[in-house]
This record gives structure tokens, C-alpha cells and sequence, in this order.
């Protein structure tokens, strides 16, 4: 490589650069230290420079919400949300219409919600709820907010590409300028409008006048933002008690909770939250957000043989979540209880596994006998996928993979070519996972709605957060066999949940561990990394480099100098297939620096289509978790035009601003599922406290056969791979998992 380059040693584990900390930017991603997780998460939320959806969405800190929104024309996953969330609203407000009158700031809670106010209490006391008081059925159709995306019939395999996603439509003019009028008379920013109107549907002004604390539901709206509006609005009747106030603050807490990855938060955890937040009386808020229906109150199922244990704690959360993981671990219970569909014997099946070696016969002879099945491995352990699928199709099922997202689906497609010798004018029968919910890729459905298929290998499996599992799993027909496959070590999903980690803890169904190393210095490196240590590796061929920085300036110079000049022309990568990583959007060194800095060498230009020019390297990120690498192709009055693996996109100019950003540069969350033959990542000083191993270990797994590591973290980086590991969710899915199993054995013992 070239001169300032020429400190090619072994391992990340360096001496330390010379003096002098990277600038500090509270932009850069941060952990909350000093406090429990879950209770940051729920007082402080997700902050958009800290919170893994910050990293997936193309501006967090904008307050964007790329999942709410009026979806295109045609059936889509996006739409059915949108439909789901219509749904609830109205259900809700049924219910509010059936009450005689508001909860007078809890102190004349009668019924259920005293009961539960009791039970929150009695947690609170380290005493035992109520038995059976939280083991009500609920009204509400479980179905409603997870029904599948129904398709006419099977799509044709080789049908011409179709949209990758929807993309929102801009909100009625009248109904914007209606809701511009509120914002101005309450002080807050017009340009909210839109969003506004996206988060609260149609009547959104009326929705904000009833209860100005609605604004909460706009993502990026702070409490005291909200505070602030109420005030100017209501006057004289605004106070710290006011009811609208403990739901709006209640169910905020529960929603930032989500974006830092948890499902539910223990309640006094949450109650704890609320009174931080000024709630005179967090228990009555509470109590009046379960009554109102806005959130959902449970009860752990103890583990058999755990009497000594503490009583059973009493978990609030969204109903949409407590509904996606009750619908997975229903469907997860149907996969594992029915036989599964045969096409082939279990002689043919023996026979495959016997010609297979190693763990890839493990995987058959498992999947040969079981509904789910967990496999495990790194990159290389892809092979073994990509045999089980060749070995299904032979034996005559209707089996595909599915991938979290373009990059890695074309990635399998040509991993599946090669072990075929395919001449590559064949389809392979691999997808991504929101395509295939779509029905926009894979094969279709059946006329009942299930997804024409018999075997579906799901891979990046970490990537699955509850809502998409819980599509996925109520999408197979009977009969159906299901593999998760991933990398454990890897970041966790950036929606809530941790489905494949829950499950593997589990132990519910068969877990094949791939023992296919991942090759060379970056496997090597990279194992390491998994199991808390950072090796140095030999690097003959300068398969990792190592380039101290001191500061975030010199850190975006080197970047800069990696990425044009010294990867192509000592490692032979050309620019367009290397990725830079680096921890955070914010700061003197996170992606808005990088990918300005790094277009002003590779496509300079004014920036006239909202910052961006034609063949700008973009990422388009149409919701919450999803991220789609592209490049930019023209800007006209539809909107800015993209190219995404090769599929046309347009996107509202409404919309430019919080769903596209620049994508030489990306954070880690945003590069997970994917590789690139060249890696850089961006360690500056300011980073220290974002940095744990599952980061680490993703970024540096991103490169297939060059990594470059730009280090100004100095011991930060050794301390975050053995010390910090990934940080806790809060799931109900083992409780669940555990109840079901309990169940079956009381079945099995009756």
C-alpha cells in the first residue's frame, strides 16, 4: 500500500498512536453507562446518534419514520401496516367511546385496572401477584395486525423486477396545511406536517386539539417538545397531571423502549421512568394506558421447579408487539408440533446426508425430521444452506432461500451458481425476506395465502426483529419446514426482539454449529473477535492494515486517501466495491463527514436534487431496518430516481430528506447482511463508548478479502471485544416458548 500506509501490522491490538483524542460530537454513538439498560432505554429512549434504528434509518436524528406513511398504489407489506395501524386506531377509539367517562388521574380505577394497579404494586413490594389476574383473554383478533400480504396466485419465477418497496405518497395538501395551522398556533415547526399526518392518519388536526400530547407519535418529538406545544394550546388547563399527558408519556417510553430493542419493560422500570419524566402519579398513568387499551400488561410464567425463586415480575408493552411474538411463538409451536410435508422419503434423505460431510449432513438428517431448525456459522457456513437447498429441490420440494437483503440474497444467488456450475441463465430460488412477504420476489402464494413453498432457509437470521418473524412464520403453509441461519455474533435486529438468540437459548428444536471456518487473516481475525479476543493474525498479502489517526480529521483524510487511491491500487479494489464503517452519523468522523468528503473526490457536485447528484452511491431505507445500497440516477419534479440492485426506485422529494442518505459511508447496523471485497473501518477517539464486541465483529466481518482499520480508539478497541458484550432486550418470547413446552408436557403427563 501506499506511504501513509506503510503500518501494515498483524492485529488491531497496535501500539497506541501518538497523543491526542478524537474531537467529542454528541452525535456519535454513545452507550448510556452507569444505570441499567432498560431503564435508560425507557427514560431517555433510543437517542437518534445512539440507537441501532438511528443507524438504519437515513436520518434518525431528523425525527424521520420511513415505516409511517401513505403507501404507493398495489398490495404491500407497507400497506398492510398501514392497514394494521388503522385497525388498532379504530379499535381503540371504540373502546374509548364505550367508557361513561376519562379516568380521573388514576385515583378511581374500578375493575381490571385496579386490579392491575395492584399487581403492579404488589411487583413493586417483592410480593407475588394476584394468581390468574393477568391470564385474561383479550378482545382483540390476534390476527389483525400480522395478516400476511395476499397474493392473487404463485409470481412467476423469472418475472420482471418490480419495485423493492413502496414508496410513501405525499399527504392531502388540505389535511397538511390543516395541521400546519395547529402546529403554529402551539409553537411547534410546520414543516412537521407531513409527518405529522403520516404518524396520526386522517383527522390528525383534530387528533392534536383533543390531545395535544399526540405529537409524541411523530418520531423525533421529544417530551419536552411536546410539553411545550400542550402549553401554547391548552393554557391555563395544561399540568403535569393532566391524564393525556401519563398515556402520551407512557406509551413514548414504551416506543423508545422498542427502538433500543425491547419488546416489553418490567413495570417498575417503567413507572420509575414516568416519575423521572415528571408524572406525579406514574402509577395512575400507567393504569390509564392499559385501560384506554394503548398498552398491555403480563405476567412471567415461572420455570417449573423455581418456588424459591422471586415472584413472577409484570411486563407492560405495545400491543402490536405483545401481539407479534404471541403470533411467533403460536406458529413457531405449529412448526415444531406437525410433521412435516413429505415429497421425499427418509431414505432419500439419509442418502443426500450420506454423500453430504460434517455439519452439512448434520443440517439434512435435522431438517429431514424436524419443522424448525437453528443453524449456525459464519460466512463460509453459507456453503452448507446453499447444499441443504440443491439437496430439497432434487428431492423435489418447492424450497427457497431468503435474505435480509439484496446484497446478501445476490451473494447466495452466485454462492448457489457455483456449487451447480450453473451457467447463470437459470433463476436461483433465493429472495429477500421483505420481498418475499410482498410477494414482489420468491414464489408466490398458494390459494390460501400461505407462500408456495415447502422448505424456506432464512438466512442473516440475527437480522429477524418479532413482527417480521412473526409474518414469516404465519406465512408457511402446513406442513412447511423452516431453517434460521445466521451468525450469532453479529448485531442484533434494529427492530425490537431478538428472535434467533431467544430461540437458540431455548433449545426448543434441533442447532447445527457450522465447524466451516471463515478462511484466511480475516477469519481468523474475525473468530477471534467472536470469542473476546483480539489476535494478531498474520497478513502476508496486507489482507488487514491497521493506520493510526490521532484525531477525526486526520481519521476522514486517511479514509479519504484508503478508499481512492491505496485499495485500488495496491489491493486491486476499485472504490465503487469498497464500504466504509464507522460507528455513528454524528461527529468529526461518522458518515456525514465521510460521504461528504468522500463525494467531493468521487462525484462532486452542487447537490441539486436535496443534496444529491447522479451517480451518487446511495442507501435507501423505505422503513425501519430496512437498508438498500444504490446509486442515484436523475432528479425531476417525480422526485430523485435510484437504482437499487438493479431495480428503479423513485422517492417523493417529500421523502428524500429522511429516507436516502449518502452510502460510501455507513454504520455498522446498515452494512449488516451484506460484503464487500474491501472494507475501511473508521475508529475515532470519540467512539470509545459505542463500540462492543457484536459492533466490532460485524464491521470487521463485512470484508471478504481486505480490511483496513483507520484506529483512533486506541485501548478502547481491545477493552470493548473482551468486555462489552451485545446489550440485554427485554422478550417475552422465552416466556411464551416456555409456557407452550410446559403446556405439552402437561399434556403429554394428563
Amino acid at each position: 500500500m501506499s506511504e501513509p500506509e506503510s503500518t501494515p501490522r498483524s492485529g488491531p491490538d497496535t501500539p497506541e498512536p501518538g497523543p491526542g483524542a478524537g474531537t467529542r460530537d454528541t452525535g456519535t454513538a454513545t452507550e448510556t453507562g452507569g444505570r441499567d439498560d432498560t431503564a435508560a432505554a425507557a427514560e431517555h429512549g433510543a437517542d437518534p446518534a445512539a440507537g441501532p434504528e438511528a443507524e438504519a434509518a437515513p436520518d434518525a436524528e431528523a425525527g424521520a419514520d420511513p415505516a409511517d406513511g401513505t403507501g404507493a398504489a398495489g398490495l404491500s407489506e407497507a400497506e398492510a401496516e398501514l392497514a394494521a395501524q388503522r385497525i388498532e386506531r379504530e379499535r381503540i377509539e371504540r373502546r374509548k367511546a364505550a367508557k361513561k367517562g376519562p379516568i380521573e388521574s388514576g385515583r378511581k380505577l374500578s375493575g381490571k385496572a385496579a386490579a392491575l394497579l395492584a399487581a403492579v404494586r404488589a411487583v413493586e413490594s417483592g410480593q407475588a401477584p394476584p394468581a390468574g389476574l393477568l391470564d385474561e383473554p383479550r378482545t382483540a383478533p390476534r390476527q389483525a395486525a400480522f395478516e400476511p400480504v395476499r397474493q392473487p396466485g404463485p409470481a412467476p419465477v423469472g418475472a420482471a423486477p418490480v419495485p423493492l418497496a413502496p414508496v410513501p405518497a405525499a399527504p392531502a395538501p388540505e389535511a397538511v396545511q390543516r395541521v400546519r395551522l395547529v402546529l403554529g398556533e402551539g409553537g411547534a415547526p410546520e414543516a412537521l406536517a407531513p409527518r405529522v399526518v403520516a404518524a396520526l392518519g386522517e383527522g390528525a388536526e383534530e387528533r392534536l386539539r383533543a390531545d395535544p400530547w399526540q405529537l409524541l407519535r411523530v418520531q423525533g418529538v421529544r417530551p419536552e417538545q411536546a410539553d411545550g406545544f400542550a402549553r401554547a394550546l391548552l393554557g391555563a388547563r395544561c399540568g403535569p397531571g393532566d391524564e393525556r399527558r401519563g398515556r402520551a408519556f407512557t406509551v413514548w417510553l414504551l416506543e423508545q423502549a422498542a427502538l433500543a430493542g425491547h419488546t416489553a419493560l418490567d413495570a417498575p422500570t417503567l413507572t420509575a421512568a414516568l416519575a423521572r419524566r415528571a408524572v406525579p402519579d406514574p402509577d395512575a398513568a400507567l393504569q390509564s394506558t392499559l385501560a384506554e387499551g394503548e398498552a398491555l400488561a403480563f405476567q412471567d410464567v415461572p420455570a417449573a421447579g423455581e418456588e424459591d425463586e422471586p415472584p413472577a415480575r409484570v411486563l407492560v408493552g405495545l400491543e402490536r408487539y405483545a401481539l407479534a411474538e404471541e403470533s411467533l411463538a403460536d406458529g413457531l409451536a405449529r412448526l415444531l408440533n406437525s410433521t412435516p410435508k413429505e415429497s421425499a422419503s427418509a431414505e432419500d434423505w439419509e442418502r443426500a446426508a450420506a454423500i453430504a460431510q460434517g455439519s452439512a449432513a448434520e443440517l439434512l438428517r435435522a431438517v429431514a425430521g424436524h419443522g424448525l431448525v437453528l443453524h449456525t456459522g459464519g460466512e463460509a457456513s453459507r456453503a452448507e444452506p446453499a447444499r441443504l437447498l440443491d439437496e430439497a429441490r432434487r428431492l423435489g420440494l418447492r424450497a427457497w432461500a431468503a435474505a435480509h437483503g439484496p446484497l446478501g440474497r445476490d451473494g447466495f444467488a452466485e454462492l448457489l451458481r457455483q456449487s451447480r456450475e450453473d451457467d447463470g441463465t437459470s433463476v436461483p430460488p433465493v429472495a429477500t425476506v421483505a420481498g418475499l412477504l410482498s410477494g414482489a420476489e420468491g414464489p408466490g402464494r398458494d390459494d390460501d395465502g400461505s407462500l408456495a413453498l415447502d422448505l424456506l432457509v432464512v438466512l442473516d437470521a440475527p437480522q429477524l426483529d418479532v413482527e417480521t418473524a412473526a409474518l414469516l412464520v404465519e406465512s408457511l403453509p402446513d406442513g412447511a419446514r423452516l431453517v434460521l441461519s445466521g451468525d450469532p455474533g453479529v448485531l442484533w435486529s434494529v427492530g425490537p426482539g431478538r428472535v434467533f438468540a431467544d430461540l437458540l437459548a431455548a433449545r426448543v428444536c434441533p442447532r447445527i454449529a457450522s465447524r466451516v471456518p471463515d478462511p484466511g487473516p480475516l477469519g481468523e481475525l474475525v473468530s477471534g473477535i467472536g470469542v473476546g479476543e483480539l489476535n494478531e493474525v498474520a497478513a502476508p498479502d496486507r489482507e488487514v492494515v491497521i493506520v493510526p489517526v490521532r484525531d477525526a480529521g486526520e481519521a476522514v483524510h486517511r479514509t479519504v486517501q484508503l478508499v481512492v487511491d491505496s485499495v485500488p491500487r495496491a489491493i486491486g479494489v476499485p472504490a465503487e466495491r469498497t464500504a466504509v464503517i464507522t460507528p455513528g452519523h454524528g461527529g468529526g468522523a461518522g458518515t456525514r463527514a465521510l460521504n461528504a468528503a468522500l463525494k467531493a473526490r468521487l462525484n462532486p457536485g452542487p447537490g441539486r436534487f436535496g443534496g444529491f447528484d447522479p451517480g451518487d452511491r446511495i442507501v435507501y431505507s423505505p422503513a425501519p431496518g430496512r437498508v438498500l445500497p444504490g446509486h442515484v440516477v436523475k432528479g425531476d419534479a417525480e422526485g430523485l430516481h435510484l437504482s437499487c440492485s438493479g431495480t428503479p426506485v423513485v422517492v417523493p422529494r417529500e421523502w428524500v430528506e429522511t429516507q436516502v442518505r449518502h452510502g460510501w459511508a455507513l454504520t455498522a447496523h446498515q452494512a449488516v447482511g451484506c460484503r464487500w471485497p474491501a472494507v475501511v473501518v473508521v475508529l475515532p477517539g470519540d467512539a470509545a463508548r459505542a463500540l462492543s464486541r457484536p459492533w466490532v465483529y460485524t464491521a470487521f466481518s463485512r470484508a471478504s478479502r481486505h480490511l483496513s482499520v483507520v484506529h483512533g480508539a486506541k485501548q478502547a478497541l481491545p477493552r470493548a471485544v473482551a468486555e462489552v458484550p451485545a446489550k440485554p432486550r427485554t422478550t417475552r418470547l422465552p416466556d411464551l416458548l416456555r409456557a407452550q413446552r410446559q403446556a405439552a408436557e402437561e399434556r403429554a403427563a394428563g
